[in-house]
């Protein structure tokens, strides 16, 4: 079986002859601990841990993105505005002026490298006329919003991923700028995600003439540690026409898997993710509320899940974290589940406790 139709397979509840092994990534944090732990200086941390638990590295391989382009074009400067004690203050290239330790510089905020706190100072959408402005950024005829070659997927998933509305509303607002915005000017809200709805739905219908993907990633994240951030009326308004939308559209071309990506307590949004004909979700944190077997009872094999493996138990190792997988078990055996950490894999988790839980997934997944 191809890891492909694995992947598809696992999440579609259907019979694979394996499940993906996917325990999940490190942050340069994580990777630093663990080259003076044991890694050492090699760089295929991947294929050093496959090494160590007797697995080929293949056993995890996953999907292969497309390159379409969704980022503003341009782009803003990035720079350091200020050097404050041990911080600075920064513009990253989405125009938001926001304060970072000196540990850390701007390439941190263009993709997750390190887990890195900011406060954020302002934001590039503050009323209609930086809207009016910040729109002039997205055009989706621009040619450099498709790749120029496809990848070579080689038996694996090919993917696709793009923000949610209500992600990439607040990159432009800011969170709290956006809330406020939700009760003060609703109109204006109103515009942008209908603006961000078509835009992105513009550049599937491209992409789609060219290939159609298997997997279609949304990037949302919007709850908290115990409910979501906006309410479910909210929701509905400004967030469940484009999820439908790009469904339905990337669903027509035969993609079998739409995914939806956010951290914190997903309960109230689980619902919603279903009606708008998404069937996956990840990472169901456990620290956030989140009980997958629950949710597994509750919604059956409408949707699938992927990680939900508690970082905190990985990070303790031993007794807590074989608990923790024997909990996850029948799960893994139920099918519509690819297990993995419920988030990037953070710097408290040891070499040995990594190798020793990807040892121990590999097991209940069938590679060992």
């Amino acid at each position: 079986m191809t890891p492909r139709e694995r992947y598809i397979r696992t999440l579609r509840f259907q019979q694979p002859d394996r499940i993906p092994l996917m325990p999940g990534g490190p942050r340069r944090s994580t990777l630093q601990r663990w080259s003076r732990e044991g890694l050492g200086d090699r760089a295929d941390w991947w294929g050093a841990v496959c090494q160590a638990v007797g697995v080929e590295p293949a056993a995890g391989a996953g999907p292969v993105g497309v390159a379409m382009n969704s980022r503003m074009i341009p782009q803003f400067e990035e720079k350091v505005l200020e050097h404050r004690g041990s911080h600075l203050v920064v513009q990253d290239w989405k125009g938001n002026v926001c304060e970072i330790s000196d540990a850390f510089d701007v390439s941190y905020l263009r993709n997750a490298i390190d887990f890195v706190t900011r406060r954020w100072i302002r934001c590039p959408v503050e009323s209609r006329d930086d809207w009016e402005r910040m729109k002039a950024r997205y055009d989706p005829d621009d040619p450099a919003r498709m790749p120029d070659t496809l990848p070579d997927a080689d038996g694996r998933p090919l993917a696709v991923g793009v923000n949610g509305p209500f992600w990439q509303m607040r990159e432009w607002c800011g969170f709290e700028g956006l809330c406020m915005m939700m009760i003060d000017d609703p109109g204006l809200v109103d515009d942008m995600a209908s603006f961000w709805c078509g835009f992105v739905a513009s550049l599937l219908e491209r992409l789609c003439e060219r290939v159609v993907p298997d997997v279609l990633f949304i990037s949302e994240d919007m709850a908290y540690k115990v409910k979501a951030m906006i309410s479910p009326a909210m929701t509905r308004r400004w967030c469940l026409p484009s999820w439908r939308r790009w469904t339905d559209l990337v669903m027509a071309g035969g993609c079998p898997l739409v995914d939806m990506d956010s951290d914190g307590f997903v309960g109230e949004l689980i619902p919603l993710w279903i009606e708008a004909g998404i069937n996956v979700c990840d990472p169901i944190e456990v620290a956030a509320g989140n009980d997958l077997a629950a949710y597994c009872r509750q919604y059956g094999r409408s949707i699938a899940y992927r990680m939900g493996v508690d970082k905190r138990a990985i990070a303790a190792g031993g007794a807590v974290l074989a608990a923790e997988l024997d909990r996850l078990a029948p799960l893994i055996r139920a099918g519509g589940y690819i297990p993995g950490c419920d988030h990037g894999v953070p710097s408290d988790v040891s070499w040995d406790n990594f190798v020793d839980y990807t040892g121990r997934l590999a097991e209940l997944t069938g590679w060992r």
